[in-house]
């Protein structure tokens, strides 16, 4: 969980809310908020990674206020409330978020792979709703915000500190159906309380040097085993289409706002934040192959149960993984087989995210290794192994820096040395899309097929890790008092002098009218977030950089013209895809600055 300073509201929320809940909560932050049942009161706000919820000033009741799954929109409003003064008022941030809202007695629904039923802990007394009395009103709670004061002094109860995590759990299937295998590095079988589930690497050439080796075990310390009953994509679309048009009819639009009054107040960032992880991971949670890379079953996740482990026992499996993968003159294969471990494991276990960059050490490793490798491509040196390697690794960056913005760890290992590190992965992961290989015979040419596509995979995977860059930069810059050089003109400033630069970003554009312009529909949920990626990529390149806007407009405005048609977007992305609406409105802005006269 995100700690807030008020250490009574951390109190409350650890004794009332189950472990899951509480581990899952991102960010608390005092603010006043109206809506439909609530009037102008001092309230806690607390985001967990699918809902908001709200809890009195004084805590008494945590309860859920809306879903991320309902909100449609999130935005600020430019206003002087007139229930505040003085400098309340002038310095007061309106964030009005925009939900749909279900019908009272009717059952709501959560998308498939969320839990249904997260215990929330009940009133100390009788309330009803959030309609709360005289003692839970804004004038007692905080009367200095009330404009009857004309000079209201400093409170300290309308400031927060910057909040920060705190140490969670490793998720942990029940022990009597785990495949527990031994790791060499891990003799002891008692500490071997997690297994990994190992993905089927891509076929191999038989020249490669990644390949299984019955030398070095396969280590499988993290992974829940899951069921592998099938399932089909197609039949979960037209259900749970054919469920939302339903349900469509009785829903109605409602608004929350919310009134930050501390001038350090980040809750409009996390609420963005939270947004687009939500809709991310909701949408990949439509994908098969994702859900089973989570250790869920494709067709009822909600049947899989966890159990936690301790804080201390994830530090030493992690360590243990750590270890091996610095150890000096590690083979290749070796490498690439720790890497899938601990690309799995953080998929199945967050909490690895927060070890990863309060490690000094991992990080400078992956951009290390991922700089090695692709000065062996850019040198001509094209082999499957590299491909993999490098694919891997940015893979694994991109999944440690989505969902980390409030670990403190993470900015202070970006910022460490004026980005020196940053910099050097930047660099490392702009690459030259055409492949630059001799001509070949015919025995050859597969193999340059598979070249080719592994190298279409790495190129979306460099799309998916920038537009997490981005979106760090995006957040970083609207929080000044942090004094850090973090900006999306600076990522773009990094990346300018790179030969490839401007290929890359025309492969990118490219993939974009490609993807609309087929006749193929609906796209998967994984091409669906993909999309949503480059069209945040590119428009940060368009607002951002002359440079760069110049080449995308002289290069692609044709193509956007003809080939991209905002009208067959409903086909291509599907209604029932959470990321489908905010993909949309983004294609809208990225067509227009296309088109924009100079």
């Amino acid at each position: 969980m995100a700690r807030s300073a008020n250490s009574k509201l951390d109190s409350f929320l650890k004794r009332n809310t189950s472990r899951d809940v509480y581990e899952r909560i991102r960010a608390c932050e005092p603010c006043v908020v109206v809506s439909g049942s609530v009037k102008k009161v001092f309230m806690h706000v607390i985001l967990s990674d699918e809902r908001v919820y709200l809890s009195e000033y004084r805590p008494r009741a945590l309860r859920k206020a809306l879903s991320f799954r309902d909100i449609t929109s999130i935005e600020l409003v430019n206003d002087l409330p007139d229930f505040l003064s003085g400098q309340h008022r002038e310095r007061s941030l309106h964030i009005r978020v925009v939900h749909t809202a279900k019908n009272a007695g009717k059952k709501s629904t959560e998308p498939k792979g969320f839990s249904q039923n997260e215990p929330v802990c009940p009133p100390a007394s009788p309330l009803i709703g959030l309609n709360l009395g005289a003692h839970h009103s804004l004038e007692e709670t905080s009367s200095v915000l009330l404009s009857t004061r004309s000079a209201p002094s400093e409170s300290t109860g309308c400031r927060i500190s910057p909040s920060s995590m705190s140490d969670g759990g490793l998720l942990e299937e029940d022990s009597s159906i785990i495949t527990k295998r031994r790791s060499t590095s891990c003799p002891n079988k008692d500490l071997l309380g997690l297994s990994l589930f190992q993905p089927p690497s891509p076929a191999l050439s038989s020249g490669s040097s990644i390949a299984p080796s019955p030398s070095i075990p396969n280590q499988e310390r993290w992974a829940p085993s899951f069921s592998r009953r099938s399932s089909s994509l197609a039949k979960l679309v037209r259900r749970t289409l054919a469920e939302k048009d339903k349900e469509d009819e009785d829903d109605k639009e409602e608004e929350l706002h919310l009134y930050a009054v501390s001038p350090t107040s980040r809750i409009y960032l996390h609420l963005q934040s939270s947004w687009s992880s939500y809709i991310i991971r909701s949408t990949l949670m439509l994908d098969p192959t994702y859900r089973k890379r989570c250790g869920m079953s494709s067709s009822s996740p909600e049947e899989l149960k966890y159990h936690k482990i301790s804080w201390e026992r994830t530090c030493h499996l992690f360590s243990q993984l750590s270890g091996e993968l610095l150890q000096e003159d590690i083979s290749l294969e070796s490498l690439y087989l720790l890497l899938q471990e601990l690309h799995t494991a953080t998929y199945r276990n967050p909490t690895i995210k927060k070890l990863f960059w309060r490690s000094s050490d991992l990080y400078p490793f992956l951009v290390k290794t991922l700089s090695d490798s692709s000065q062996a491509t850019r040198e001509g040196i094209h082999t499957v192994d590299r491909f993999l390697l490098c694919t891997l690794v940015v893979q694994i960056l991109s999944l440690m820096f989505r969902e980390t913005e409030i670990e403190p760890a993470r900015l202070s290992m970006l910022t460490a040395k004026q980005g020196a590190l940053t910099a050097n992965m930047l660099l490392a992961l702009v690459c030259d899309p055409e492949l630059q290989l001799p001509d070949s015979t015919n025995g050859s040419q597969s193999s340059n097929t598979t070249l080719q596509g592994l190298q279409a995979d790495y190129l979306d995977a460099a799309s998916a890790l920038l537009f997490e860059v981005v979106i760090l930069c995006q957040e970083a810059s609207r929080i000044p008092a942090l004094g850090h050089f973090l900006t999306v003109s600076w990522v773009l400033r990094m990346i300018k002098p790179h030969p490839f630069l401007l290929p890359f970003v025309g492969y990118q554009a490219q993939q974009v009218v490609l993807l609309l312009s087929d006749e193929q529909y609906p796209v998967s949920p994984s091409q669906a977030v993909l999309l949503y990626q480059r069209c945040r990529l590119l428009l940060a390149c368009l607002q951002h950089s002359i440079y760069l806007s110049k080449y995308i407009r002289t290069t692609f405005k044709e193509e956007f013209r003809y080939y991209v048609k905002m009208s067959a977007l409903k086909h291509k992305l599907p209604q029932q895809y959470p990321i489908s609406q905010p993909t949309q409105l983004l294609l809208s802005q990225l067509i227009s600055l296309v088109l924009q006269k100079p």
